[in-house]
């Protein structure tokens, strides 16, 4: 499957300052920005703007950026499932994940998220995919937000609804072990049948068990 890119661009005026939103952004691009030292959410700053270079030079990887002048202060990442995962068992190669997505505290409120996903959508080649994002709660800042579990859960979801992204129903055991915790997908208008059927199996490998 070819995986083309194209760019796409929007301006976003917050109440702390006017952001660029865009991508996907190149590998040279990225490794030439700087990145915001309260980007923290997933590893220390160095190793995750290095995660996201690497992403991006691959095949299927696609980093969306905020940022402020030359420095990152917000991305999401979407590239092929982890292979312990279950959702890469099914070796699909039009299914992709929504792995990753961190906007600096400075911005949070203003609706920067929503922003990098609208921006995601953007580009037509989005309609070939199944594009999903697994949400766990001890992923979120419930501590830098003073959100408790089910208000930040909404906050996702109203993030996520914002890039054409729902709750889909799943019997995944990380999924299903905290009803905060919940699977998200958007199915792009080009997806075949039978990719729907095995991205089905994938989210209810269990039923067969009992």
């Amino acid at each position: 499957m070819d995986h083309p890119k194209l760019y796409n661009a929007k301006e976003l005026k917050t109440a702390k300052g006017t952001i660029m939103i865009e991508g996907p952004v190149s590998k040279e691009q990225l490794a030439s920005m700087e990145f915001h030292e309260d980007l923290v959410a997933f590893r220390i700053p160095d190793q995750q703007h290095k995660a996201l270079i690497e992403i991006a030079g691959l095949p299927e990887g696609r980093i969306i950026i905020a940022r402020e002048h030359n420095t990152i202060v917000g991305y999401v990442t979407y590239l092929y499932p982890d292979p312990l995962e279950r959702w890469s068992q099914g070796k699909m190669d039009n299914l992709i994940e929504l792995g990753a997505i961190e906007v600096i505290p400075k911005y949070r409120g203003a609706s920067v998220g929503k922003n990098l996903l609208r921006v995601s959508m953007m580009d037509d080649a989005m309609e070939d995919y199944i594009v999903i994002t697994t949400e766990y709660y001890w992923h979120w800042d419930l501590k830098g937000t003073g959100l408790n579990v089910w208000d930040y859960r909404k906050v996702m979801e109203k993030m996520m609804n914002a890039g054409g992204l729902e709750y889909y129903a799943t019997d995944d055991p990380e999924i299903s072990s905290h009803p905060a915790n919940c699977l998200m997908a958007r199915i792009g208008s080009r997806i075949d049948p039978e990719s729907i059927q095995k991205f089905d199996q994938l989210r209810f490998m269990n039923r067969f068990m009992y």
